[in-house]
């Protein structure tokens, strides 16, 4: 059996740890994830769960843990719509926008000094939401039309769930990208800013960070690209066929973030 030795990822202080499809599946807790997070507080590890979900706040999320049984404040948590709302907040301050989202977008752009405008809005930002329907994409394709800058908080085009993969963001827009032939501005990962936000957030260096996720065209492409180690889980969207289909790989493949805990875990692929 080939196996590979985890102290060097165990040196790292600080782990930034994608939620859906590493942590949860719905309400429905992964297996491994107590055990992980117990490991990270006895260590004293940095750490912050990074999402790409723009759905829920900080509190929210922390809320929907504690319910699933784990006890983590709200400062462990960062959102695409957190990023997406700082982003806005730099380009256009006091700008506008509408917005095709949950409230967990739209209190980030309150927060961000934003106003909700759906007559001429600067902005038409678009988060997961399943209250979508086809007169908010035809307003939103009107809108655009009209000049307003098309913003999607993150390109994910499926997310996994209790009842399997669904569709994510980018999916969702697509209806405007297609109609208005304008292509939309995702600020979330592999967006570098949103890698950037966690890092500043977090107050480490990339050679101090690894990250955790369970998808190879956001998660691992977005640590690559930003030279942090990066551990794959099985556990999400991504299998060992995925990563074939990839020209770059992780540094490690694990089958849940349990694993991460292990002195050495069995080789994969």
């Amino acid at each position: 059996m080939n196996t590979v030795s985890l102290a060097h990822l165990h040196e790292k202080s600080t782990f930034i740890c994608d939620m859906d499809g590493v942590i949860y599946h719905g309400n429905t807790l992964l297996p491994g994830v107590s055990e992980f997070v117990r490991w990270l507080n006895k260590n004293g590890k940095n750490f912050l769960f990074l999402t790409n979900s723009s759905e829920r706040s900080p509190k929210e999320l922390s809320n929907k843990l504690a319910r699933m049984g784990l006890d983590i404040s709200e400062d462990h948590f960062y959102t695409s719509a957190l990023a997406t709302a700082g982003f806005l907040a730099s380009q256009c301050p006091g700008g506008s926008a509408y917005v095709i989202g949950e409230p967990g977008l739209v209190n980030a752009l309150y927060n961000a000094g934003f106003s909700m405008n759906d007559y001429n809005p600067d902005y038409v930002v678009f988060g997961e939401t399943r209250s979508i329907s086809y007169e908010k994409i035809e307003h939103a394709v009107m809108l655009v039309q009209k000049g307003a800058k098309l913003i999607g908080t993150n390109p994910d085009l499926t997310g996994p769930t209790d009842h399997g993969i669904m569709p994510a963001c980018r999916a969702l827009i697509s209806p405007i990208t297609l109609a208005t032939g304008c292509e939309a501005y995702f600020v979330g990962k592999p967006n570098p800013l949103m890698m950037r936000h966690a890092l500043k957030k977090l107050g480490v260096s990339r050679r101090d960070a690894a990250i955790i996720g369970d998808r190879m065209d956001t998660d691992i492409i977005a640590g690559i690209e930003s030279e942090l180690d990066t551990v794959l889980v099985l556990s999400g969207v991504s299998d060992t066929e995925t990563v074939k289909k990839f020209p770059y790989r992780p540094t490690y493949i694990m089958n849940g973030v349990g694993d991460v805990i292990k002195d050495e875990i069995e080789l994969i692929m």
